[in-house]
Formats: C-alpha cells, structure tokens, sequence
C-alpha cells in the first residue's frame, strides 16, 4: 500500500509541477510533510545530495526519498511516478506544440506561467536557506527573546559560505562543480 502512495503522489508531483526541478521543490516538500516521511532537516538533505547526482534534481530527489521510504522499489516507483506524466505531457504537447507555436492564445499561457515558475524557485530558495541559515533555537524562542540577540539564531558560518560563494561566483566565475567541491571543504572544517 506504501508503494502505491508513493507511486501516486510523485506522479502528482510530476504533473502539477511546472518550471522544472527548482520550481518542484516546495510542492516535493509539501507532499512529503503531509505524508509524515522525512524531517525538514531530512528534506534538505535530500535536496542537497540530488543536486549534487547527476540528473535532474526532481528526479534525484524521488529517487531518495522512495528509497528511504520503501527501499529499492520504493525508490524505482517513485522516479517512475515523478516521471511518467512528464514524459506523456511531452510526448503529447511534442506533437501539437509545432502547430500552435505561432498561436496567440498558447503564447499567452506560457507568459502566464513564466511568473509562477519564478516564485516557486524563489520559494524552493527560502525553504533551502531557512533551513540552512535558521538556527532550530528561533523556532521555539518568543520574538522579544529573539529582538534582543537576532544574530544568536543564525548560523552565521552558513551565511558566510553563501556571502563567499556567491562573491566566487560572480568575480572569478568558478565553476559549479568547483564551488560545490569547495564549499564540501569548508563544511567539513567548519562543522
């Protein structure tokens, strides 16, 4: 019965989700607190190690988190189910798509979506950097607690991983791949 859920909801997932692996992450995030699944700080993880694999993140995470629920099958349902509607959405729209391309009403929908799509990416972003940024002390702390030292309640090594990191990227135009190696350093000296 497990197997089922998780088939169903990742193809949920893969049909409702629109903008690609980033945009999918809060909805992935969702699905699996409401399924009692993994801990936020579970979830994070799982993220970070699908972004890390080779593949696309939704598919990466699907895989891992089928696994962890229900081990290999769970983990081969769950790509499956995340996968399968795109696959039959891109098969379908492939062949319509060149018919309608110069349409004036299907243009106006992918416009209409493009704006969603850019707040799901940034809403993937404050998920990922609450959890990483948020010490687990803010969430049981009243707010005077918290107005008198807010800098008590982030992880300020963190956020100056984040800082360094996106000064690399922007001056000396470092790779990905690099950054990723490197701040696997950091967090190894630093935690």
């Amino acid at each position: 019965m497990e197997l089922i859920k998780l088939v169903l909801t990742f193809a949920k997932i893969g049909l409702f989700s629109f903008g690609g692996g980033y945009a999918m992450i809060p909805i992935i995030q969702q699905e699996i607190e409401s399924n009692n699944w993994l801990t936020s700080a579970e979830f994070v993880d799982i993220i970070a190690i699908a972004e890390m694999t080779p593949g696309p993140i939704a598919v990466n995470s699907a895989t891992f988190v089928g696994y962890k629920i229900s081990g290999v099958w769970g983990g081969i349902l769950a790509t499956f189910g995340v996968a399968l509607p795109s696959f039959i959405l891109a098969v379908l729209i492939s062949s319509y798509y060149l018919k309608f391309k110069r349409n004036r009403i299907s243009n106006s929908i992918f416009y209409g979506i493009r704006p969603v799509i850019t707040a799901l990416v940034l809403s993937a972003t404050v998920v990922i950097a609450e959890t990483c940024l948020i010490r687990e002390s803010f969430f049981s702390a009243g707010f005077k607690e918290i107005m008198k030292t807010p800098l008590a309640y982030i992880d300020v090594i963190s956020l100056g991983i984040i800082a360094s990191s996106l000064i690399v990227l922007k001056k000396f135009k470092i790779h990905p791949i690099g950054l990723i190696f490197l701040s696997g350093i950091l967090g190894v000296f630093f935690y």
